[in-house]
């Protein structure tokens, strides 16, 4: 195993990662370490992990290689391997186009994940990506507590039970420091689980949702963009809806999920990069009191952290060891690498391609 390898950190709306460039497939990624990069106290601390691989030097993806160059290589956070997440592709394409290992085109950026080929769109600091079409397949019920609330099994190439909220049960009231309760012979791979409550309206938006979830394999986060498409699927399929934009609020921010008039689906929202080091594999994996830190390269390039979005979205920012302790706020010119974009405090939101002018606005309501 190498000793030593470079790191990146980055989120969407909160959903944060570690990225892991690997363009041969060199890496020896076993669960363990991807749960001991993942742990916020001995490791970098992310919900997950993307291993930035070439398509064709990964056997989960080889059959795609004459459609993408690179392979998203997506881990959970307790060291499972997911087939999609939403975040995590606008994530890993600001990460290939920061790098120059890829160029924005206009049908969009091919990446290739567990799920199959998505396309992502970038439009400066915003990301849409052209998701697999969302599939509503039947009913479930989540449980929370005392609590249970009938769902909706959706299937976004992962599994996702959305659960909307009734009789003014508030979202902040739900417990979700241990997983739902779920029906395991529905969802036999385990499942994702969002509940959900109406938001009032937003500009740009035909509805507005917000929401909370569990996800498989990493716990409650801050955001899910797979989650956030399968909750549009569901508003717009109660509204009766066949196209529209619905606003998905997360405590890490906005989403913006879209059907357009050519049966397209679309995930937006903001991709951020906040800083860029090296670990050391044999302390992290040895358990002791030192695992895990991160000795950044002292290159204003490489070392850079960037806190890029408020203190409401929890978003803590990784910048080297305890002793390097920098953070450089984003509205610094030397931290060009790593920009604020797309937070609700920020006021930016995203627009998918399709939608009128004006869609992207709003705040968080």
């Amino acid at each position: 195993m190498m000793d030593r390898v470079l790191f990146t950190k980055g989120h969407g709306t909160g959903n944060d990662f570690v990225i892991l460039p690997d363009p041969d497939g060199a890496l020896e990624l076993t669960p363990a370490l991807v749960a001991a990069l993942c742990d916020r106290h001995r490791g970098i601390g992310a919900d997950g992990v993307l291993r930035v691989v070439r398509t064709a030097k990964h056997p989960d993806s080889a059959g795609y290689a004459a459609e993408a160059e690179w392979f998203m290589d997506y881990w959970n956070a307790d060291g499972s391997i997911a087939e999609m997440c939403g975040n995590g592709v606008r994530v890993f394409t600001r990460y290939l186009l920061t790098h120059g290992l890829a160029e924005p085109a206009p049908a969009g950026l091919p990446v290739a994940t567990r799920a199959g080929i998505v396309h992502a769109v970038i439009s400066g600091d915003l990301i849409s990506v052209h998701m697999r079409t969302p599939e509503v397949y039947a009913a479930g019920t989540a449980t929370v507590g005392p609590l249970t609330v009938p769902g909706l099994a959706v299937d976004c190439g992962n599994p996702h039970l959305v659960a909307a909220l009734h009789d003014g049960v508030r979202l902040e009231s739900l417990d979700l420091h241990v997983p739902p309760g779920y029906d395991p012979a529905l969802f036999t791979e385990g499942v994702n689980v969002e509940f959900t409550t109406p938001g009032a309206a937003v500009p740009g938006a035909d509805l507005h949702v917000h929401m909370r979830v569990y996800e498989r394999g990493s716990a409650e986060t801050l955001s899910c963009g797979s989650g956030a498409l399968a909750v549009g699927a569901v508003a717009l399929r109660d509204a009766g809806l066949e196209q529209g934009t619905v606003a998905v609020d997360v405590p890490g921010g906005r989403l913006r999920v879209t059907a357009d008039d050519q049966g397209r689906w679309w995930l937006a929202g903001p991709a951020v990069l906040v800083a860029t080091g090296e670990i050391d594999l044999s302390t992290l994996l040895s358990g002791s009191s030192a695992a895990g830190e991160a000795v950044l390269s002292g290159s204003s390039a490489a070392g850079e952290a960037v806190l890029s979005g408020s203190s409401a979205a929890g978003e803590a920012v990784l910048s080297g060891s305890s002793a390097a302790g920098e953070a450089v706020l984003s509205g610094s010119s030397a931290a060009g690498d790593a920009v604020s974009s797309g937070f609700s405090v920020a006021g930016e939101a995203a627009m998918p391609p399709g939608l009128p002018a004006g869609a992207g606005s709003g705040a968080l309501g």
